[in-house]
């Protein structure tokens, strides 16, 4: 076991050092590393399924307390109408739309049905909020909605874990399987409860005084298996009992100690069940049902794309609709984990588990090269919207301008210099809530993608004085200087990094571009001096 482990650690930093260098995420290298170490351990026989099972079971219990962990009843309440109100009709309408699909066009039977509903219903949590932290998207309209959607799915793996307890059971009444399923559930929350307010306390009050990291970490793990090993004991999942380990640590003082002792491994632990996901992909099955599986995922992201883009439609810009939808359209890695227990107790046709999925990891694959390009597929359905009713160049003369392209926080910021100044200025961006409150707030910005050249030249940029790129999205900002490159031939350019590694590359990329760093301090001071030595008042 030990030379497996090396050899996929030694597959995984190859693989993850080659498609960093093409921009492909992490999350592919994973998968990919999966896939590469299965084939080698196939032949050479040197594992079982058993041991597969194994390590998938490992990988999938530290997805689950990574999520507890970061489970948060104050944002939960915060966002109580997206996680209850769009969350619920979400997985309901799924549920609904895929049992019937299920039962009838494929007749399978109640069990599979609802199982494979179910499993349809939930979205990819850990890749979807994995990008949408590292783009700084998280706090857009669309990353709001996002997020509450798949809080509201996060909390239905509980019931749907119990639902497969129940289903499984054929020896018992189902009236009897419920009450029992009941007391042993709430038995392990009283467990689990009762340990968390008042023995973790002083356990870990103990540890901390030890001073000792190693000894801290090792707790930490001693209360996540602990609590999975006792679900197990229950008759319940080892995930279910991670979940739960997660949302007790999550509700101590020592949650931070935790999170930041544990940031350095989460997207390793992560990996390992990414990892996993690979290791189930079976190509023989791809090979003898390939026309269904395309079939069935281009079938399954049309109905999820509907369904939620209709339910955010009604409360929200139809950008914002589509933006969410597709982030959220594909299926997640708990259908994975609904599936493996689905099968273990023998409640679905394995043919049909393993088309499904595949069906699942391929959509988990397409999922981070469709949320770096949201902003650009969103503009693609939607280009005859590019610019709003509400929301047109009004000045069309403009000379010696400044072209603001982003409107977040340093945007406002250099609105109101310009203005307290007298400068001509306009500013695009294509959050239109952002841009709705700035011209209630009489700023002259625009709705618009920054990096449409048509946009860009109606913004008369040719004639511009100085262009300031404030953009938060990394991926978005060498698109669009790429743009600038070949059309602000006059204006000096001032682009807004995050790091000085994008510092670096822009720098190298873009030799006669002034790239600033965005601590506040310096942005603004180096902005201002740009402004107030170089523009024509």
């Amino acid at each position: 076991m030990l030379e497996i482990i090396v050899l996929t650690i030694f597959i995984a930093t190859i693989t993850n050092l080659i498609l960093i260098r093409l921009h492909i995420p992490t999350i592919i290298g994973y998968i990919t590393t999966g896939i590469i170490i299965t084939y080698i351990l196939q032949l050479s026989h040197s594992i079982n399924s058993e041991e597969l099972h194994i390590i998938a079971e490992f990988g999938i219990v530290f997805l689950m307390f990574t999520i507890g962990l970061e489970f948060s009843i104050h944002h939960m309440v915060k966002m109580r109408k997206e996680v209850f109100l769009f969350g619920s009709l979400q997985v309901g309408l799924s549920m609904l739309v895929f049992y019937l699909l299920a039962h009838y066009a494929f007749e399978q039977n109640f069990q599979s049905s609802i199982i494979i509903s179910a499993a349809l219903a939930l979205s990819s949590t850990a890749i979807v909020l994995k990008i949408l932290n590292s783009n700084r998207e998280i706090s857009k309209e669309y990353g709001k909605r996002s997020l509450g959607i798949l809080i509201f799915q996060d909390i239905m793996v509980v019931p749907i874990l119990l639902m497969i307890t129940i289903l499984s059971s054929e020896s018992v009444s189902m009236q009897g399987l419920l009450i029992q399923t009941a007391l042993d559930a709430t038995l392990l929350f009283v467990v689990l409860w009762a340990f968390g307010k008042f023995i973790l306390d002083p356990f870990f009050k103990e540890v901390v005084k030890s001073d000792s990291n190693e000894i801290f970490i090792g707790s930490v793990l001693f209360v996540v298996i602990g609590a999975s090993t006792l679900a197990h004991f229950f008759g319940f999942s080892y995930s279910l009992g991670a979940l739960i380990a997660g949302m007790i640590l999550a509700e101590t003082r020592y949650k931070y100690q935790v999170e930041a002792d544990l940031i350095p491994f989460r997207d390793l632990l992560l990996g390992i069940f990414f990892i996993t996901v690979g290791m189930q992909i079976d190509f023989s099955v791809i090979g003898s049902y390939y026309l269904i599986i395309i079939g069935l995922l281009l079938l399954f992201t049309i109905i999820k794309i509907t369904i939620i883009f209709l339910l955010v439609f009604l409360s929200a810009q139809k950008r914002v609709a589509l933006k969410t939808a597709l982030a959220l359209f594909q299926l997640g890695e708990f259908g994975l984990v609904i599936f493996e227990l689905a099968s273990t107790k023998n409640l679905i046709d394995p043919t049909v588990s393993q088309v499904l999925v595949v069906i699942i990891s391929i959509s988990m694959i397409l999922t981070p090269f469709v949320l770096r390009n949201i902003s650009s597929i969103a503009n693609f359905i939607l280009q005859d919207e590019g610019l709003s009713d509400t929301c047109r160049i009004e000045n069309t003369t403009l000379q010696d301008h400044v072209i603001i392209l982003g409107f977040g926080r340093l945007g406002r910021e250099v609105c109101q210099t310009l203005e307290s100044c007298n400068i001509k200025y306009i500013a695009v961006d294509n959050n239109i809530h952002n841009v709705q409150e700035a011209q209630k707030s009489a700023h002259n910005v625009i709705f618009g993608n920054a990096g449409n050249k048509t946009i860009l030249e109606a913004l008369n940029i040719k004639e511009a004085a100085v262009v300031i790129v404030a953009l938060d999205n990394a991926e978005k900002l060498h698109l669009v200087c790429d743009v600038l490159r070949n059309i602000a031939v006059r204006a000096k350019v001032v682009v807004k990094v995050d790091r000085f590694v994008e510092k670096d590359a822009l720098k190298e990329e873009f030799p006669n571009y002034n790239v600033l760093v965005a601590t506040e301090q310096m942005a603004k001071g180096m902005v201002d001096s740009v402004l107030t030595c170089e523009l024509p008042q």
